[in-house]
């Protein structure tokens, strides 16, 4: 009976990403929109990631962290909108299970190092709000390249587990994948083996490497409000929050939505919304990252009309 079972199953060497196919009279509206969100992405990261590297004034350990994110996310933003793009201009749904299995493992390392510098970030708020008088000596040039560096070391050692359990298994029809890139959840619903234990698997991996920065970033914050809260003028209070607001929002929006996909209970209506909050933390956070957290900043509006101003002398001298 197994014999009969197998072979009645048919290996699958190809899946259909259905994105967003169920609205086709929408489709060159939502390329002409993600095509505009990817570029202003790739800018305003690259903008970052140029003006920390060029400026003085941002080798702080902030910017240093700040110019890590903003290159980790065009690297996450381009393993999954360039192909995204290509489907809705041309219609053309396939992907190979190797390019898929390619797909899901890079952005599950990018998705899993941001976890953690997430957290580096929060402990560098931390110690400048909670304990400004030591900031400098205890966040120092070493512990900022071990906190970057572990936070990479970390996401590349994440995924490779999963991605090897997941060779393991066998995938048969159907080979559709109800989303617009090959996420796990989706790729573990088309195993033809019982998909209890790889399910069970998964969630404890995703919690074991998610919760523990998620936990860092919460106790983080914790301890920033209530020193916020104690400073006694108005003025400390609104200076004070304003250094960590902004990335206190970013830290809700994509720990709340990986939360909700990954470890809560698979209800039909979180399965319905899944797509909705996968836009969120793929697309629209790494948008978002360069306004909320460096382009409103006054240091980096100086240093961007510092070089725009010396680009401007040279155009002119070279005239």
């Amino acid at each position: 009976m197994a014999d009969m079972e197998q072979g009645n199953q048919t290996s699958i060497t190809e899946f259909i990403l259905l994105g967003f196919g169920n609205i086709p009279k929408l489709r060159i509206f939502l390329f002409l929109l993600f095509l505009v969100i990817y570029f202003v992405t790739m800018a305003g990261n690259i903008l970052i990631v140029v003006l920390v590297v060029a400026d003085q004034q941002l080798h702080t350990p902030m910017y240093f962290f700040l110019g890590n994110l903003s290159c980790l996310e065009t690297c996450y933003t381009s393993t999954i909108l360039p192909r995204m793009l290509a489907s809705l201009l041309t219609g053309e749904r396939t992907i190979s299970v190797s390019g898929c299995l390619t797909q899901y493992y890079l952005f599950g390392f990018f998705g899993a190092t941001e976890c953690y510098l997430l957290a580096a970030m929060s402990y560098d708020r931390y110690l400048a709000i909670c304990k400004p008088l030591h900031y400098a000596a205890l966040m120092n040039g070493n512990l900022c390249l071990q906190l970057a560096t572990g936070s990479w070391i970390c996401g590349f050692l994440t995924i490779p587990i999963i991605v090897f359990l997941t060779l393991q298994f066998t995938f048969c029809g159907p080979n559709e994948i109800d989303n617009f890139f090959c996420e796990s959840t989706q790729i573990i619903n088309l195993y033809c083996n019982d998909i209890y234990q790889m399910e069970l698997v998964v969630t404890i991996l995703a919690a074991l490497f998610t919760l523990p920065p998620f936990a860092l970033a919460l106790a983080s914050y914790v301890c920033i409000i209530s020193t916020i809260l104690r400073i006694p003028s108005t003025t400390g209070k609104q200076k004070a929050f304003s250094t960590c607001s902004s990335h206190l929002i970013v830290v809700t929006v994509f720990y709340g939505t990986l939360i909700i996909v990954y470890l809560l209970p698979k209800t039909n209506t979180l399965r319905d919304l899944n797509k909705v909050f996968s836009v969120c933390y793929t697309i629209l956070t790494p948008m978002a990252n360069p306004f909320i957290y460096s382009l409103r900043n006054q240091e980096v509006k100086e240093a961007l009309k510092k070089i725009f101003m010396s680009q401007l002398i040279a155009t002119f001298t070279d005239i």
